[in-house]
């Protein structure tokens, strides 16, 4: 049996022979064309999705009582630095879904403490992650690049990456911090990372220990660059589709 008399079957009904429409044969250059035109769609069909996804984790409305726990726990805290860690939440989320919800590392102290929070609301966060990922999203405490923690720098690495193309920022060589990486030095939040975009001269001058965004491109780091930059979500740009109206 050949493709040919697989895709143009003859029917049998009362003695007669009943062809499809079509029995011409499929040459090559129409089973290619049928094929791309199919790899095309799905590509379609799979940014488009994607796209609804980001705009749906950039739209999304906490449960109520969420933001309360979090501002119970850190009084100290501004309204306009709980917007910056809901931002910041947020940011991580993208970046997990257009990393091709590929393993993540959370790299703020300060927006880990609202996801903690986020998953006791049990019921509301199975939903959001069905709705965002098309699967769950387990919480892993807030990591730092360490050079025994391949995985965990494979996590971190994916992230910066993302959040780094978000905000147009190039991850390889960059002067700002993606706000996710900045946002526990700048709220000054108890027990938060730090890092720093570019620390190789503050390094050699001994005056910096923190972490630093050239190690994310370094191979001298652990051995490996494993994350950085893959899965990129189509087109490379960290993007996933233009604004959320609409879609």
């Amino acid at each position: 049996m050949n493709l040919t008399s697989i895709l143009t079957p003859d029917l049998t009904i009362g003695g007669g022979a009943i062809f499809l429409a079509s029995a011409e044969p499929f040459s090559p250059l129409r089973i290619f064309i049928v094929l791309t035109a199919f790899f095309l769609l799905m590509i379609f069909y799979q940014y488009r999705v994607r796209a609804q996804r980001r705009c749906f984790i950039q739209e999304y409305r906490w449960p109520p009582g969420l933001i309360r726990h979090l501002e119970r726990e850190h009084p100290t805290l501004t309204r306009s630095q709980v917007d910056e860690i809901e931002r910041g939440l947020r940011q991580f989320f993208i970046a997990y879904l257009m990393g091709g919800c590929r393993y993540v590392s959370m790299p703020s102290v300060a927006a880990d403490a609202l996801w903690h929070h986020f998953i006791l609301y049990t019921r509301e966060y199975d939903a959001f992650c069905r709705q965002a990922f098309g699967q769950f999203l387990h919480h892993r405490p807030a990591e730092v690049l360490s050079p025994g923690q391949k995985q965990s720098n494979e996590g971190l690495r994916r992230v910066w990456w993302q959040a780094c193309k978000a905000e147009k920022l190039d991850p390889r060589s960059t002067t700002t911090l993606p706000l996710l990486f900045a946002l526990d030095a700048s709220l000054k939040f108890p027990g938060g990372h730090v890092y720093h975009p570019n620390c190789e001269a503050l390094r050699r001058q001994g005056i910096y220990g923190g972490q630093c965004g050239g190690d994310f491109v370094s191979l001298h780091f652990d051995g490996t660059t494993d994350g950085f930059g893959d899965g990129d979500g189509g087109g490379g740009d960290g993007d996933g589709g233009g604004g959320c109206g609409g879609d």
